[in-house]
Order: C-alpha cells, then sequence, then structure tokens
C-alpha cells in the first residue's frame, strides 16, 4: 500500500519493515488457524506464514518505492502501530485486515497516471510471484511431497489476499488511486484476483471477503490522520 505525506522516516525504513512483518506474520497465521478456536496449531503455521510474507509483503512495498522513485518521488516504507494492532488483533477473531504500515511518499507533482502506476505496482507485483509459484507447483518433485504443497498453496493464498486487500477501492489502499487513474485496469485486476482466490480457497472464501470489505470500510471512514504519524 502506498500512501502519500510530507514525512518520510528512511532511517527507521528497515526496523519499521521488520515489524510490519512480524505482525502481519502472526495475523496470518492465526486467522489461518481460525482464530483463538485453533490457537494450538498456531506455532505449526507460523514458520510457514513467516515464508510467505517475507516473500510477499517486503517486495509489494519496495515496488511502490521503486516506481515512486522512478516518477522523481522521495519514498521509503512507516509502519502503523495501529495497524499493527488491527492486523493482530483481526488476525485472532479468524480473519485478518492487514494494515501494518505503508509505503510513504513524497511528491508535489504526481499525475493521476503516475499515481496509478505507482499503486498497481505493489499488486502486480504479488500476482507476478503467484504466477512463477503457480508454475513452480507443477514440477513434479514439489507436486508429489504433501508438506510443500501446503506450504506452497498457502503462500500462494497470502500473495492473493495481500493483492486483493491492497486493491480494495477505498482510500488510502492501492485500490482507490488505481481507481481513480483506470477503471479498465482496475476491474480487470480485481477479477483476476478475484477469480484465482475462489480458484484456490473456494467458495468458503466469499465469508472472509465480505467481512474484511466491512472493516475496510469503517477504517477507510476513520482513516484521515489516524492511521499514519509521523512522531
Amino acid at each position: 500500500m502506498a500512501d502519500y505525506r510530507a514525512y518520510i522516516p528512511t532511517k527507521n525504513e528497515i526496523i519499521d519493515l521488520c515489524i510490519a512483518v512480524a505482525a502481519l506474520t502472526i495475523g496470518f497465521s492465526m486467522a489461518i488457524v481460525g482464530g483463538f478456536s485453533g490457537v494450538k496449531n498456531f506455532i505449526v503455521v507460523l514458520p510457514v506464514a513467516f515464508v510467505a510474507i517475507l516473500i510477499s509483503f517486503p517486495l509489494h512495498e519496495y515496488m511502490h518505492k521503486i516506481v515512486a522513485q522512478r516518477f522523481g518521488a522521495i519514498a521509503a516504507f512507516k509502519r502503523s502501530d495501529t495497524g499493527i494492532l488491527l492486523t493482530i488483533a483481526t488476525g485472532f477473531l479468524g480473519i485478518l485486515f492487514g494494515m501494518p504500515g505503508a509505503t510513504m511518499i513524497y511528491t508535489n507533482n504526481f499525475t493521476v497516471k503516475e499515481e496509478g502506476y505507482v499503486s498497481i505496482a505493489g499488486p502486480l507485483t504479488n500476482l507476478a510471484i503467484f504466477a512463477v509459484l503457480f508454475a513452480i507447483s507443477f514440477i513434479p518433485a514439489i507436486n508429489s511431497n504433501a508438506y510443500f504443497m501446503t506450504s506452497l498453496s498457502f503462500i500462494l493464498f497470502i500473495n492473493l489476499w495481500l493483492a486483493f486487500f491492497n486493491m480494495l477501492p477505498l482510500y488510502p489502499l492501492d485500490g482507490s488511486k488505481v481507481l481513480r487513474w483506470n477503471k479498465p485496469v482496475y476491474a480487470t485486476t480485481m477479477a483476476v484476483l478475484i477469480a484465482l482466490l475462489f480458484y484456490i480457497e473456494g467458495i468458503g472464501i466469499v465469508y472472509s471477503i465480505l467481512i474484511v470489505l466491512v472493516i475496510a470500510f469503517i477504517m477507510s471512514s476513520l482513516y484521515r490522520g489516524m492511521i499514519f504519524r509521523g512522531p
């Protein structure tokens, strides 16, 4: 997720990113095991969740930064303490609202098109990771190993979910800026993500999507100045 503010805490970027990765790992692990009801399986899922988040989340944010810098902006990741608490809390409820931070961007001259490019760079990165790993899943040595396939399915899901969540058309998520820039691109990207989520998870994903939509709408309404702050 990319956001646009004047305060760019570049010196704390790596620390903030590591904290965000840890929060997402905990949140996703708890959500996957069903929250409190499946807490006994938390430790089993945790290592796979960590690998999945490490592959998907930093690259998502890094691509926001790279594209923003390509257009002459200053960019760095900043954690959100409020978002981290929300990420972990919703994970313990068996769902996930993953918003532990964002790539903060400072620029005075982004066009709507440039803003759209920066915003869609993260979700497209997750889709690219998904495509590579999905192809790997057809390698006989991989798909014949139950543990590898279970772990790979988990990683595939997390990449899709991160991309889908960030593409929701609610400010400050990436989707709001992509939709403003190019509606056909937005619609196509969301259609692909939803189709892939149904392919990977089946009809059961509908419940998670509806819950996250409700939480995202509420948080978007409350957003202005609350989630991301300077020190």
